[in-house]
């Protein structure tokens, strides 16, 4: 397999570090290597502004058509843009779910109004969207949703409530999974919505994390109502497009992932060196354990990403990946602890957490604490088991109650 670069992709690796070098200045040098999933060190808000500023550099839109404000890069230019991003340690980016999930559901299940109504602002940065997918009762099964809209003259009204709604407070839509056929269960009777936030029918309530933070939201709709033309798809077709809306969900940005991952890793290995952990042989097979986890995941990524760029559809690798980068990432999460020794266990210094609490934690602390929750969200590791158990294996399909 050929790994070197053409002199185009050189030239905008270049060009890509060189906008980042030009800037990543003033109030957004103190957001250089910090900000990232779960490090909830720097405020939302900065983050957001940084988004702008990447909107202003097109660089927000890269795998979107040039005719809607995108790029219109290459499959292997997104992953030389994610990769260099990394590398450059640039600031952690917020779950900007317009640009890596409705964004290209609009593009793929949307009208050409819709299109044009949504997508611009979000590739230049003046929309922030969140997602209204979990519930109580629906979490890794998703089709259990019991919020519930109706149609009333030229509104859908909604009632109900989501919850783990990433960065809801500083959104200004939802895109919204909905019961309104009546009488529907499980998947049918579903529909795609599009709802704005700024209403008084809409109320928001944090959730404090175990890091302090509050990224995760729960939110309610009392009577929330949005236009007629706010469906995504017809009528009933809203598992389709969510579902459509989940398989965006990894892709080139992958590649990136495993280039933060190392550089956490070798951090890992610099303190484990600097204290002496590192003559202790069970951390140091525990060590080489995860560089050599971290290859696997690499490979499988560059797998997956071959997939896409043949026929643009990704396969199992897809839930190979969030299987285990989520359960390697977990174990460095534990790997930490155990180099760090009593010193992991004391809050010190650090990020107060939300509303300023008395919980200052450093970056290693939180990767610990974090990091249980990559085996739950985005689909459980016993859901993506089950994936690979019935795609992969051809085993037969777990057995449901009716």
């Amino acid at each position: 397999m050929d790994f070197t670069y053409s002199n185009t992709e050189k030239q905008f690796v270049d060009e890509v570090r060189t906008w980042l070098e030009e800037h990543i200045v003033g109030d957004f040098i103190s957001l250089q290597g910090k900000g990232l999933t779960g490090h909830d060190d720097v405020p939302a808000e900065l983050q957001i502004e940084w988004e702008k500023e990447l909107a202003k550099g097109g660089w927000l839109g890269i795998d979107f058509p040039r005719s809607i404000g995108g790029r219109e890069c290459s499959l292997v230019e997104q992953v030389l843009f994610h990769k260099t991003y990394v590398e450059a340690r640039a600031p952690g980016r917020i779950p900007n779910m317009g640009v890596t999930l409705l964004g290209p559901t609009l593009m793929a299940f949307g009208t050409q109004e819709q299109q044009n109504r949504f997508v611009p602002p979000i590739l230049n940065g003046d929309e922030l969207w969140c997602q209204g997918y979990s519930e109580p009762d629906a979490g890794s099964d998703l089709s259990n949703v019991n919020t519930k809209a109706e149609l009333d003259g030229n509104e859908w009204i909604v009632n109900g409530q989501k919850v783990w709604t990433s960065l809801a407070q500083f959104s200004d839509w939802i895109f919204v999974v909905a019961r309104t056929g009546k009488g529907t269960k499980k998947h049918k009777g579903l529909s795609y919505l599009l709802v704005p936030m700024d209403q008084t029918g809409v109320s928001i309530r944090p959730i404090i994390q175990l890091t302090g933070g509050a990224e995760f939201n729960e939110t309610f709709f009392n009577d929330a109502r949005t236009s007629k033309e706010n469906i995504v798809g017809n009528e009933g077709e809203g598992w389709k497009v969510a579902m459509g809306t989940l398989s965006f969900e990894r892709g080139a940005s992958t590649l990136g992932q495993q280039v933060s991952f190392r550089q956490e890793l070798d951090d890992l290995l610099l303190e484990a060196k600097a204290t002496g952990r590192w003559d202790d042989p069970l951390v140091r097979q525990s060590l080489t354990d995860s560089y050599i986890g971290l290859e696997v995941l690499r490979y499988n990524q560059l797998r997956m990403l071959t997939a896409l760029a043949a026929d643009g559809v990704p396969g199992a690798e897809q839930s190979i990946g969030k299987l285990y980068w989520a359960s390697w990432h977990r174990r460095l999460g534990e790997l930490w602890m155990l180099v760090r020794g009593t010193s992991g266990m004391i809050a010190t210094e650090g990020y107060s957490g939300h509303e300023g609490k008395d919980y200052p934690l450093d970056r290693e602390q939180r990767t610990f604490l974090y990091s249980r929750a990559h085996t739950i969200y985005g689909g459980s590791n016993q859901i993506q088991r089950n994936i690979i158990g019935e795609r992969v294996l051809g085993l037969p399909k777990e057995p449901k109650n009716n």
